[in-house]
């Protein structure tokens, strides 16, 4: 599109002479001697940026900045002053100018001066698309629940610093929204936000993948290429599944949480890159350093701050808003509606796939709701069958008490009873993953 420009200056061959040269550039020029009518003009066209003169017949220069940045506070406005002080400049600057120019001035300069707050503004407009994009693609963290707002404090503190996290949570908690949240808050914002899955690749391609390959490293490599790493350069990175990475990956991506460098893979030359790096799991890494299936001290290189995500039936609060949020996104007239009764359904399930399942049963039910609310008949099966399943076990605990350790056992061994001796359902039904769970009876010495 050709940038369109508002001129603002109470002199008519001024506005005429900007006019005529502007127009040569190759811009759509408008002009307007008064500062209420540039100002309406301001909210009709929407000019691509406003030259603004600071002493106007009916109007403060800077009050018609002012009202200017109320139709559009990302418009920029270059000001023209014959009366320049430093006082006034970084008064117009605080008001939100891009710039400004002092009468007389050489015409070259101010068309300097308009090329580099289009370019800037340009910019701007890219990054909160980008934005945009990430949040479309990823979603945001919704929620009121106690433990949902801990979380978000917590992102918030982390963000604003370059450090190393590691989110835990099961699968479906939503960690790589939250990696995208400490992205966006981030002063690396504008840059790159790159994820990998290190359980969706075998090793001989996960470190061609984030390290990059010169040409005939391996069989097929018929060309250069950058790495995740590479293309995350000033931006961040985010290392899903971590603990399935291999263990001999494990000690090249040691040395890049050290030294933040690397070589691509057949190549000789060391690549430093400047990249913020978030890692997730939901599995238990203690456990796997414990068989030997993750190096320890990658580990306390990766959990120097750790954000914990609650799975979602301990934050039941938040079902309702994120049911909300998913018929918004689905359902694109907003005719749809939930049921009370499907609601009350929803919030005693104790969604074993957490967000995401929660996310694909309001999608189906959305197909096969064909009127304007969805009833608990719209539910998968699961959800109206397994109610009584996630229930709150009965312990029939003695009343002279019980220790925490007692408890526990006690706990583990009713819902093994309770789900025929199956680990698996056990776990799933107890909130914890099968191998803490053999771990756990391990330790109790509990054999069914």
């Amino acid at each position: 599109m050709i940038p369109r420009i508002l001129v603002i200056d109470d002199e008519e061959k001024m506005c005429w002479a900007l006019d005529r040269a502007l127009s040569h550039e190759g811009y759509q020029v408008i002009t307007s001697t008064e500062g209420l009518q540039g100002i309406a003009l301001a909210q009709e066209i929407e000019p691509s940026i406003v030259i603004l003169d600071l002493w106007l017949p009916d109007i403060d220069g800077m009050e018609a900045l002012r009202k200017i940045k109320e139709i559009n506070a990302g418009m920029p406005v270059i000001m023209l002053t014959a009366h320049g002080t430093i006082e006034t400049a970084i008064e117009a600057m605080k008001l939100g100018a891009n710039d400004y120019i002092t009468k007389p001035f050489k015409l070259d300069e101010l068309k300097v001066l308009l090329k580099q707050a289009l370019h800037v503004h340009q910019l701007e407009t890219e990054v909160d698309f980008l934005r945009q994009e990430l949040s479309s693609k990823y979603g945001r963290m919704i929620g009121q629940s106690d433990s949902t707002k801990e979380v978000a404090s917590l992102i918030r503190q982390v963000a604003k610093t370059n450090t190393t996290v590691l989110i835990t949570g099961e699968s479906g908690t939503g960690k790589e929204v939250a990696a995208v949240e400490i992205h966006n808050a981030s002063n690396r914002s504008d840059k790159p936000f790159i994820a990998v899955n290190c359980a969706a690749l075998p090793e001989h391609l996960l470190e061609s993948e984030l390290f990059g390959h010169e040409k005939g490293a391996f069989t097929g490599a018929l060309n250069k290429k950058k790495g995740r790493f590479e293309i995350a350069d000033k931006g961040t990175i985010f290392l899903d599944e971590i603990g399935e990475m291999p263990i001999s990956m494990q000690v090249k991506f040691l040395r890049v949480l050290q030294e933040r460098s690397f070589e691509r893979l057949g190549g000789t030359e060391t690549i430093s890159v400047d990249v913020r790096i978030i890692a997730a799991t939901n599995s238990d890494l203690s456990l796997a350093i414990a068989r030997g299936a993750f190096r320890e001290d990658l580990y306390y290189r990766l959990n120097v701050m750790r954000i914990n995500l609650p799975p979602l039936r301990v934050r039941k609060d938040d079902i309702p808003l994120l049911v909300n949020h998913f018929l918004g996104k689905f359902d694109t007239s907003h005719s749809k509606k939930i049921s009370p009764e499907a609601m009350k359904l929803l919030i005693r399930y104790n969604w074993p796939g957490n967000i995401r399942e929660l996310q694909n049963v309001i999608e189906r039910a959305l197909i096969f709701c064909q009127g304007s609310e969805i009833q608990p008949a719209h539910l998968p099966r699961e959800i109206l069958d397994n109610i009584e399943e996630y229930e709150t076990p009965v312990l029939n605990l003695p009343e002279s008490g019980i220790s925490l350790t007692e408890l526990e056992k006690h706990l583990i061994i009713k819902a093994l009873e309770k789900h025929n001796r199956n680990q698996t359902k056990t776990a799933k039904y107890l909130g914890i993953s099968r191998a803490t769970l053999l771990y756990r009876m391990q330790k109790y010495g509990i054999n069914l």
